[in-house]
């Protein structure tokens, strides 16, 4: 599968992630547009995967940047969960199912985008820049020892808090689908 955009598609992500960059400062004080899209144009991989998570309305932003590594954080920022939901939590729990299976999973569905789910510190980081999931829910990375028995987390905001709860893995909502993280 090509995962590179056309240079007219790429203009064109760049134009939407300048604009979406420009309106939100509160979530990425002090970092340079300039130097974000430079590292972007340099990593055309990375543009095609912001362009998968802006195609699922995902409405990617830049939310941080660690300097170590010298690498962009972008995160789902849409307001509710982006337009990927109704997934189950990962293969395992989609081979599972008997019935009504689903179109997919996350955890395949976020590696096929090129992207990983948030875990659940970026979740409530996310949560610290504004109001998220606040009628959907985000299936979020979760830690072995939870899926080894069968389960997964998620989470949304309700009640003005930030909630984690469980479900089965097999388990899938129309309201519940995933936020990504992407590293540039």
């Amino acid at each position: 599968m090509k995962k590179k955009l056309t240079s007219e598609q790429a203009e064109e992500l760049l134009k939407i992630l300048k604009t979406r960059f420009e309106k939100n400062m509160h979530r990425h004080q002090n970092l340079d547009w300039e130097k974000i899209q430079s590292k972007l144009q340099k990593n055309p991989e990375k543009l095609w995967s912001l362009n998968e998570m802006e195609e699922t309305e995902g409405e990617p932003d830049v939310v941080g940047y660690d300097k170590k590594t010298d690498e962009y954080f972008f995160f789902d920022c849409s307001p509710e969960s982006p337009k990927r939901r109704s997934l189950c939590y990962d293969y395992p729990a989609w081979e599972s199912r008997k019935a009504n299976k689903p179109e997919s999973n996350a955890v395949d569905k976020a590696s096929e985008m090129g992207i990983e789910l948030l875990t659940e510190e970026q979740y409530r980081q996310l949560q610290e820049l504004g109001k998220f999931d606040l009628k959907t829910s985000s299936w979020v990375k979760t830690p072995v020892s939870i899926r080894e028995l069968g389960g997964a987390i998620f989470c949304d905001r309700r009640y003005n808090t930030v909630f984690t709860y469980h479900n089965g893995a097999d388990s899938y909502y129309a309201a519940r689908g995933f936020r990504g993280c992407l590293k540039v």
